[in-house]
């Protein structure tokens, strides 16, 4: 999929569906939330939730009293939304509209974080080109989380193909750049009481990649 046209197709879905209407919704990532207190990440790391849209985890980082906190999705529509519910309290957030495949961060983050957008990159020229962003915007002591549908996950979402990912395939793939620390599959319940199977995987950053 053509860069504006998956921008076109993902500003569609947030401008036409409710956060409670669409299969990724999540009330609590907990997960997630556990990846920062096993890695005991201080409260003014710099964090990225890619792909984040109009999802909860800003809103529990908030909570939680982080204070560096970025978002970035590829539609403006999820942010804006993201951006009402959080009322006065996202103006401490900063907001970027978008394609993650393409993204040239102006700074370095401690804890990148991305559930559900990597897999959407299909095409090996994006795969390695975001791989190369993550490498060249972490920190040296940076953590690296990635959540992808598993080998036993969908194939598709939300109509557009994915690429499903294994422990293996995803070491694999990130192994020149990242270490793995470890990984875990997690049961998604969807709105629609359907099941999505995940593989959330944790990297840290290898200093002599490249």
């Amino acid at each position: 999929m053509e860069d504006l046209e998956r921008k076109q197709h993902w500003e569609k879905i947030y401008q036409t569906k409710d956060l409670q209407n669409v299969s990724w919704f999540q009330p609590k990532p907990t997960t997630s939330l556990n990846f920062l207190e096993r890695f005991n990440i201080s409260k003014t790391a710099k964090i990225i939730d890619i792909g984040g849209g109009d999802s909860y985890l800003v809103d529990n980082l908030l909570d939680l009293g982080y204070q560096n906190i970025t978002v970035l999705d590829i539609s403006e529509a999820a942010l804006e939304k993201a951006k009402q519910r959080l009322g006065k309290r996202a103006s401490s957030v900063k907001w970027i509209v978008a394609d993650a495949a393409n993204f040239i961060p102006t700074e370095k983050y401690d804890f990148w974080h991305d559930r559900a957008a990597f897999h959407f990159l299909t095409q090996d020229t994006e795969i390695n080109n975001y791989i190369d962003i993550i490498y060249k915007s972490i920190n040296s002591s940076g953590v690296l989380v990635i959540g992808t549908f598993s080998e036993q996950g969908p194939s598709k979402c939300s109509g557009i193909d994915v690429k499903q990912y294994s422990e293996v395939s995803m070491s694999e793939r990130l192994k020149s750049f990242f270490e793995k620390i470890k990984c875990l599959t997690v049961d998604h319940i969807t709105p629609f009481k359907t099941i999505q199977n995940f593989i959330f995987c944790i990297f840290k950053k290898i200093e002599a990649a490249k």
